[in-house]
């Protein structure tokens, strides 16, 4: 699985990277994460508020900070 932190490298962007990180840890998914920091591929998400993250290329999260809780509902299959 590919976990994207869309963002400047901001402190949010960095908490996200680290909610992200922990909740597949925790879940035992097999993950990598990139974080991704060019303005031009981050509109290319149609993302125009960051952070945000994307899971396999699909952004699920965008102008806010998810805790690990929340973000393991998004890792979760439907």
């Amino acid at each position: 699985m590919k976990l994207q932190i869309l963002g400047s490298g901001c402190n949010k962007c960095s908490k996200l990277a680290e909610n992200a990180e922990a909740a597949a840890r925790e879940m035992g998914i097999d993950y990598s994460i990139e974080k991704v920091t060019d303005i031009n591929e981050i509109m290319s998400f149609g993302v125009i508020m960051t952070p945000a993250l994307a899971i396999d290329g699909k952004v699920v999260a965008v102008g806010k900070v998810p805790d690990a809780g929340q973000i393991k509902k998004l890792l979760s299959p439907p």
